[in-house]
């Protein structure tokens, strides 16, 4: 759409109607205006799915692997598949805009929100991140770079301020978002932190350099209800509030500029950009143009399974994988988290997929015919119970599998009633006079004995069983945080002794109280078995077997949006149940199934270790895929992992009086491991294959000119006795440099495939900024002519081959 036709538009809208365009008309919709053709644009979240504008399980979506296994994939081509993916999502459920990828670094491993982060490293979230964007908007559907900037924690998000250098900032942590506003990203969304003693809706970084020195045209939306004031968002770079109706840009924004606070002009700006972004969208005229999703279930379904394998990470192999389905009478899988896995993260990303393909449910299916699978869940994991869902409850009144939601007037009357097929409510309907949220289910207890059950939200709230009170209290909201208020309220719960297991009705109800968010989550879990002795089925389990998969990982309770972690232990008695498995059956496979780096202090005693991350709804599939050899594990890390937390050299996420010092500097990451001598448990970029590899001839400039870009050729051979993929990488240093860097810091990759015996050529292209550095004085970028280091190899901390590169001003 051209700039004068634009400005044609504008002309038509008086003040309060443009005005009216910058505040959300509904809590995932912009304003429409008639008068100039433009419909109400549809929002919702990412990355691992397109939830769409409600929170009802009913509504399923594809159910992506977090974003940490997408940066495990270090495969720029995969990425814009997914993209592609996500974008036919959207034009499925209506949606415009798709709140995605997050951008964000990998700072600290206690981070709480690392599965919807890429890496620890800005030249791989770049490159992941744009791959993403130009997936998404070649459908048409926009994306969104999130979140601006140094939201790289949770502790204290809403009002945090980070005080980090500004050459910090440039080369570390906006270095994604520059990636992605060059891959032509249509929206950048401002976080809730500070930096620097301003907030990022009233930030001058939304200025300069985003829309300055980058020249991004695109819109500039605030994190849902981010905007705090009127005034200095408006005269600073934001774009559009979220959500709406109400908030500070509504008649207080038409006031300040009436009173001269804020000039017009600025307003028109910002309804030049929002009317921008609805022509990429398709969201101005009297005739959209008609949108097909793209992918069809089974599309999806072999496109998730793909990047399952591609995303796995193989940490250590002694001979045990692939396993040999052949070799196998009796395969044992253990593990809580085999026939439960976490498939996301928990937090606004949240989407509900129409399947999902368990560890367990993908290896029987593997082996359907060729051998046993034998379950043992071993210990419990300790963590509070799980919401209502279909498998042991039904409605009270319909008899269907699920719960039966009720919302009742101040007398307690009836005003509203239907089937739901969880205790997981977040959006229940909306009635005016409603007063109270009731969810009830007939509970078919498996067992008899000691059960807990729990309810979430804010205000007033009961549980009774059989009409008999068993929790009673009133719980205010304290938080203004909406990942707590509107997703994960604190769960309470009481422990109570069901003698029968004959049906028992369970009946929650909570309070609605305005401003503690609706929703409401009613829980139950049934009692455990001692740890001790389900430590000895399982390892009765694994003597007895030919190979033992032992499936471990986190909780919704300790990574999640909302809140950073405390430890990198798994909890409960994992650790414990994988040692005394490993050590009576060495064909022992370890799947960690987590969002972001944990301790595993058993990592060298275990037969194999496979990091899968959250590998979204073909989690068993894609495994499956991986254990018996159909596919090759592809992942490479994108994080250091520490052996124990106490090694990690950064590790504050938790803000002093306020504020979150990034003293580290630019030393984050490998950086910061190279740094301090410590050696991790597993390096930035690691990861093994099903083959082994030759590296040969490397092919490199001896010198590059000053702003010039420059290309490594790496021949190689797979000496193994199978096809393979190999990820080629390079890293620069500068030993006897003027200014502070890292001793040595990642410039790019390539991956190659090869068959068994063939050699292969991996082609890495060096960007000229690799060599740049941000210079706070001159308030520039410069480059420091002279001697450089040319690594490559493997990781971060397998590097076989260096050279010397000389930089020079390129003058005579």
């Amino acid at each position: 759409m051209s700039e004068d036709m634009l400005d044609r538009l504008l002309e038509k809208l008086d003040l309060v109607q443009k005005v009216r365009l910058l505040s959300g008309a509904t809590t995932w919709r912009t304003a429409g205006e008639q008068a100039v053709g433009l419909r109400e644009m549809v929002t919702s979240d990412g990355p691992a799915g397109v939830r769409g504008e409600a929170w009802d399980e009913r509504l399923t979506s594809a159910l992506l692997p977090s974003a940490s296994a997408i940066g495990a994939l270090w495969d720029e081509g995969l990425v814009e598949e997914l993209g592609g993916l996500l974008a036919s999502e959207a034009v499925r459920k209506g949606v415009d805009v798709v709140l995605a990828p997050t951008l964000n670094l990998h700072r600290t491993p206690l981070g709480g929100r690392h599965f919807e982060c890429f890496s620890e490293d800005p030249v791989l979230t770049g490159r992941t991140g744009a791959a993403l964007v130009r997936g998404i908007q070649a459908a048409g559907v926009a994306a969104t770079a999130k979140h601006y900037v140094a939201n790289d924690s949770e502790t204290g998000r809403m009002h945090v301020d980070v005080r980090v250098s500004e050459r910090v900032l440039r080369e570390v942590y906006l270095a994604p978002f520059e990636a992605a506003v060059e891959a032509g990203v249509w929206l950048v969304m401002a976080g809730y932190n500070s930096v620097n003693g301003a907030t990022m809706t009233a930030s001058p970084l939304l200025a300069e350099p985003l829309k300055g020195d980058w020249g991004f045209d695109g819109v500039v939306v605030s994190d849902w209800g981010a905007l705090r004031s009127t005034v200095e968002p408006a005269l600073a770079a934001l774009d559009l509030a979220m959500p709406g109706p109400q908030g500070p840009w509504a008649e207080s924004l038409v006031r300040a500029v009436e009173d001269g606070l804020v000039p017009e002009r600025a307003v028109d700006e910002k309804v030049r950009r929002l009317l921008r972004l609805a022509g990429r969208v398709g969201a101005l005229g009297t005739s959209p143009r008609p949108r097909t999703p793209a992918f069809g279930p089974d599309d999806t379904r072999t496109l998730l399974r793909r990047t399952v394998a591609a995303g796995s990470v193989l940490l250590s192999n002694r001979a045990v994988l692939p396993l040999d389905p052949a070799s196998l009478a009796t395969v044992a899988v253990i593990g809580v988290h085999a026939g439960s896995p976490r498939l996301q993260g928990g937090g606004s990303a949240g989407v509900f997929p129409a399947h999902a393909v368990t560890p367990l449910d993908g290896i029987r299916a593997r082996l359907e015919g060729l051998a046993r699978v034998v379950h043992v869940p071993g210990p419990g994991l300790g963590v509070p119970p799980a919401p209502l869902g279909t498998g042991w409850c039904s409605d009270p009144r319909s008899g269907e599998p699920g719960v039966l939601l009720r919302l009742l007037d101040e007398a307690g009357h009836e005003l509203h009633a239907e089937h739901r097929l969880s205790g997981r409510q977040l959006e229940p309907p909306v009635v005016p006079a409603a007063r109270t949220v009731e969810i009830s289910a007939l509970v078919r207890p498996q067992a008899a004995g000691e059960w807990t059950f729990g309810i979430a939200g804010f205000g007033r709230m009961t549980l009774a069983l059989d009409g008999r009170t068993v929790l009673d209290g009133a719980f205010p909201c304290t938080t203004d945080d909406p990942a707590v208020v509107h997703v994960n309220p604190p769960l309470h719960t009481v422990r109570t002794t069901l003698d029968t297991t004959q049906p028992v009705l369970l009946t929650a109800r909570r309070e609605l109280v305005p401003g503690a968010g609706r929703a409401t989550v009613v829980a139950a879990a049934p009692p455990e078995p001692g740890a001790a002795a389900a430590l000895a089925e399982a390892v009765g389990a694994a003597r007895d077997a030919d190979a033992v998969i032992v499936v471990v990982g986190t909780t919704e309770h300790t990574e999640t949006e909302g809140h950073d972690r405390g430890d990198l232990r798994l909890g409960g008695h994992q650790d414990a149940l994988v040692r005394a498995v490993a050590a009576v059956n060495r064909r022992t496979v370890a799947v960690v199934n987590s969002g972001g780096p944990v301790e595993l202090p058993w990592r060298d005693e275990a037969g194999a270790v496979l990091l899968t991350w959250f590998p979204g709804q073909e989690a068993g599939t894609g495994l499956a895929d991986v254990l018996f050899g159909d596919a090759e594990p592809g992942g490479r890390l994108p994080t250091t992992w520490a052996a124990a937390l106490a090694d990690a050299p950064v590790t504050h996420a938790h803000p002093v009086d306020g504020r979150l010092s990034y003293g580290e500097g630019v030393h984050i990451g490998h950086r910061a491991w190279l740094l301090t001598g410590r050696r991790p448990a597993y390096w930035f970029g690691h990861g093994l294959g099903y083959t082994t590899w030759e590296y040969g001839a490397v092919e490199a400039p001896a010198a590059v000119a000053e702003g010039s870009s420059f290309t490594v050729r790496v021949g190689l051979r797979n000496t193994g006795d199978r096809p393979g993929r190999e990820v080629v990488q390079v890293y620069l240093a500068r030993p006897r440099s003027a200014v502070e860097r890292p001793a040595r810091w990642f410039a790019g990759y390539a991956a190659v495939h090869a068959e068994a015996g063939a050699w292969a050529s991996a082609v890495v292209e060096v960007p000229a900024r690799a060599l740049r550095h941000w210079s706070e004085a001159e308030r520039s970028w410069r480059t420091e002519p002279g001697a450089y280091e040319l690594l490559v190899g493997r990781s971060a901390g397998d590097l076989t081959w260096s050279g010397t590169l000389h930089l020079h001003d390129g003058v005579g």
